[in-house]
């Protein structure tokens, strides 16, 4: 006759119940989460400084991929993060959005306050001239 020692010998059929929770997991996804909008969140701005003028206009929503041009008080152009040129800007746009149409596309127009009025229309100008006819003039809210 055999007989069992506690502690010797193994049960095969003895199965015992783990009550902890494994959080490595959840740890490990929170990790790659957090990396991913690290990545992700710079690139989701613009980041040329202008001095934007107050709006009062309600917001309206945001295309898929928005195109915004900057124009700084020196009368320099952006394009994004991209310095660009008035004469090159209509390619540069539409190099840009690839195979979407124009005509249905919203350009933002991102001004500092002491930009020359001209140069604004020579913006506003070329755009057309190109197809861009929706055109949105982003400002700074100053209502909170």
């Amino acid at each position: 006759m055999a007989a069992k020692l506690s502690g010797g010998g193994s049960d095969r059929f003895n199965v015992e119940q783990n009550s902890d929770i494994n959080v490595t997991p959840f740890v490990d996804v929170m990790l790659v989460l957090l990396i991913i909008f690290m990545v992700a969140a710079p690139l989701a701005s613009v980041s040329v400084e202008v001095n934007l003028p107050a709006a009062v206009a309600k917001p309206t929503p945001s295309p898929p991929k928005p195109v915004y041009i900057s124009i700084k008080q020196s009368g320099q152009l952006y394009i994004g993060d991209n310095e660009t040129t008035i004469d090159s800007m209509g390619q540069d746009i539409a190099k840009g959005m690839g195979r979407r149409d124009p005509s249905k596309e919203r350009i933002y127009i991102r001004a500092d306050e002491k930009v020359r009025y001209g140069a604004f229309m020579e913006v506003m100008n070329t755009l057309q001239d190109n197809g861009f006819y929706s055109v949105a003039l982003v400002g700074r809210d100053d209502s909170k």
